[in-house]
């Protein structure tokens, strides 16, 4: 099964802007130093659910599933891993 460009190109549009939405939490952690409010179980449910997406996106050869997850993960892991940060510093 082929998945068309034009199909692909909607995945990737989608991708880009999920990942735009976890830019302010980045910022808030790693520029600001803040972590009030942020729940690491929450995060961590995030990232075993983005894990999931990413194996299917690879199991149905979906580069923009593929993409859009390693990106979104990538951005969960940099929150959780600059919260503990924080919270190892307290």
């Amino acid at each position: 099964m082929s998945i068309p460009l034009w199909v692909e190109a909607i995945g990737v549009g989608a991708g880009f802007l999920g990942v735009i939405a976890w830019l302010p939490q980045i910022r808030k952690v790693w520029v600001e130093g803040k972590h009030e409010g942020i729940s690491l179980p929450t995060f961590a449910l995030v990232s075993a659910s983005l894990s999931l997406w990413l194996i299917y996106g690879l199991v149905i050869k979906s580069v923009a599933m593929t993409l859009a997850n390693v990106a979104a993960l990538s951005c969960i892991i940099a929150i959780i891993v600059g919260v503990v940060r924080l919270r190892g510093a307290e």
